[in-house]
């Protein structure tokens, strides 16, 4: 798989998108808490201001009522400086800040948070800046007529207490965040870790050894009746394969005597044409039930009797043994010594399915080769004939598979010698595939 494909999976992942989905709730849910909280404590601390001005203008009423309103640019108006507590009414300067008592007497109002204006006046701008302050008013009766009280109580406190709250947010909110994060991502990992276990089991598990089974986890949860289900499912599988077996191995050793017979008798017979064609008919039969019955060895995993063997020696011997035609040579190319681990009967069958294959479609020579290279036993049987072309260089290995060319009866075989092939170099943990001019099989060589 490309880096692009890794990439896209990986996106695609059940974790990540566990982790991307809680992640978002989470901060939704924590933006919105955030907001109602702010918009909360915001009210509640311009309630509390607002409630503190109405509660200043009341207590400034009893003093307010004892004044004279009058124009501070009115003549004879003149500020008393200072004022004793009691004369000083606790109300705030308009523009100019002069009040009259009712004795005559001017003061200064004293407190800056206090105004007395007429009812008909509006609050002086400037004085409470919307958002800066909460204003509260009450109206009087001053010797002088109908008047307001005003009192202002500063909303400086509460912008504090928001930006408070707003540095406590701005870094806890992510740090939240990553750590809910953090802990989906640990525990749907965990959650996903007996998958991951199913997926790598039964990616392992080949028809060879069926057999084996996925680990079950102690959970008893949907995880582990997937686990169940798929030892079930194992079970049908390895009984139907079983069967299969069975089948081909005992339909190709029944068959394997009457045809051996068939052909004594052919052999016996006054030769003609059409005994000829009958006993060419009885060859290929014979060898399609051997090839039968060897992929039923093969897929039964019946173990190999390994020995020390000289691959050389058993490749010259069953290349010679190869199935000739007069007009093409076969040439050996055999390093001495080279010494491997395996069955001597499975390795010459491997053998003599690549040369006959090579001889079947070479133009006029077959070169076989073994030699050791890099810790490897390596067998190449060439040919100069067409090749395969590269698209269907893998297909070739598929049982009953035979190209086009070699589809004639009297040309090519059954399309089992090559699946054969590699079935027996992987059997002895090798490699078979077509290079450039022909099939190339490598074995491990023992150390040392």
């Amino acid at each position: 798989m490309s880096r692009w494909g890794w990439a896209v999976a990986g996106l695609s992942s059940v974790r990540l998108r566990a982790t991307v989905a809680a992640t978002l709730v989470v901060a939704l849910a924590l933006g919105l808490a955030a907001l109602i909280l702010v918009v909360a404590l915001r009210g509640t601390l311009v309630s509390t201001a607002d409630a503190e001005a109405a509660k200043k203008a009341m207590a400034a009423a009893p003093y307010a009522e004892t004044l004279e309103l009058k124009q501070p640019d009115d003549a004879g108006v003149r500020p008393v400086t200072p004022a004793t507590p009691a004369e000083t009414a606790p109300l705030v300067q308009g523009k100019a800040g002069e009040v009259r008592l009712k004795d005559g007497r001017a003061v200064r109002i004293a407190d800056p948070d206090l105004l007395v204006t007429r009812k008909q006046a509006a609050a002086a701008s400037g004085w409470a800046d919307p958002g800066e302050y909460a204003v509260a008013g009450i109206e009087v009766a001053t010797a002088a007529g109908p008047a307001m009280v005003m009192a202002r109580v500063s909303l400086d406190s509460a912008q504090q207490a928001l930006q408070t709250l707003y540095q406590t947010l701005l870094p806890g909110v992510p740090a939240l965040l990553a750590v809910v994060a953090g802990m989906t991502w640990f525990s749907v990992g965990r959650a996903l870790g007996p998958v991951a276990a199913i997926r790598a089991k039964v990616a392992d598990i080949t028809a060879r050894d069926l057999n084996q089974r996925v680990p079950v986890p102690r959970s008893k949860d949907e995880i582990a009746a997937l686990a169940t289900t798929v030892n079930g499912t194992l079970d049908r599988l390895e009984t139907a394969v079983e069967r299969h077996k069975r089948f081909v191995a005992d339909a190709a050793h029944e068959l394997r005597s009457p045809i051996a017979t068939l052909r004594a008798r052919l052999e016996l017979a006054e030769p003609s044409e059409l005994t000829e064609e009958a006993l060419a008919d009885v060859e290929r039969l014979q060898s399609l039930a051997a090839d039968l019955l060897m992929l039923a060895k093969l897929d039964a995993g019946e173990p190999l009797r390994v020995a020390e063997l000289d691959l050389g020696q058993v490749a010259a011997e069953a290349a010679l043994r190869a199935r000739r035609r007069p007009e093409v040579r076969v040439e050996l190319d055999v390093e001495p010594d080279v010494v491997m681990k395996g069955s001597s009967a499975h390795l010459d069958r491997l053998v003599t399915n690549l040369a006959d294959n090579a001889v079947r479609h070479a133009a006029s020579t077959v070169r076989v080769r073994v030699a050791a290279d890099g810790g490897q036993a390596v067998l190449e049987v060439w040919d100069d004939g067409p090749g395969i072309p590269p698209g269907q260089r893998e297909a070739v290995f598929g049982r009953f598979t035979r190209l086009d060319e070699a589809r004639a009866r009297d040309a090519g075989g059954a399309g089992l010698g090559l699946p054969i092939a590699r079935d027996i170099a992987l059997l002895h943990e090798g490699s078979l595939v077509y290079g450039d001019r022909g099939f190339v099989a490598c074995f491990p060589l023992p150390d040392g």
